[in-house]
């Protein structure tokens, strides 16, 4: 069966939260500790999918939503990979139902992603891997950068 692309909408909110809980949360976070998170980004997300700086697809097969990509432009100061661009694309919330994974689904919802990012005049893009998906990310000529993180308490 061949998966359809359709463009996030409003209605998407609570699924979009879904999917991020569960990426999380199949990276070893407890689903509990994740909710805070969820409610957080909720509120962030909703005027972000209102006027459109917040993007992306749903893969639907048969009518029911299979798979996810968001995606954002991000002000970014010029930097070695990108001089003379100050905005970067950034990738986030890839995520595909356990029993359609395996079937080029989340190739599919990149390859949007990367004609959607060409069309807007971006040539970088970021995203953060779970282990899961570094090998595909990998396969499509994704590779790691020297990033560095610190929490602050």
């Amino acid at each position: 069966m061949v998966a359809t692309a359709r463009p996030l909408a409003a209605r998407d909110l609570e699924l979009i939260c879904e999917h991020r809980e569960r990426m999380f949360a199949e990276s070893g976070r407890t689903r509990e500790s994740l909710q805070p998170m969820t409610a957080a980004f909720r509120q962030w997300l909703i005027p972000r999918l209102g006027d459109g700086s917040y993007f992306g697809w749903m893969l639907e097969e048969a009518g029911q939503v299979v798979a996810g990509l968001g995606m954002m432009v991000i002000d970014w100061p010029p930097h070695p990979s990108h001089p003379t661009d100050d905005r970067r694309a950034y990738i986030l919330n890839v995520f595909v139902e356990p029993e359609h994974r395996r079937k080029g689904l989340a190739k599919q919802l990149m390859s949007l992603a990367e004609e959607r990012g060409r069309q807007l005049g971006l040539r970088y893009a970021i995203l953060h891997s779970t282990r899961q998906g570094r090998p595909l990310y990998e396969t499509l000529g994704w590779g790691p950068t020297s990033e560095m993180a610190i929490r602050w308490d």
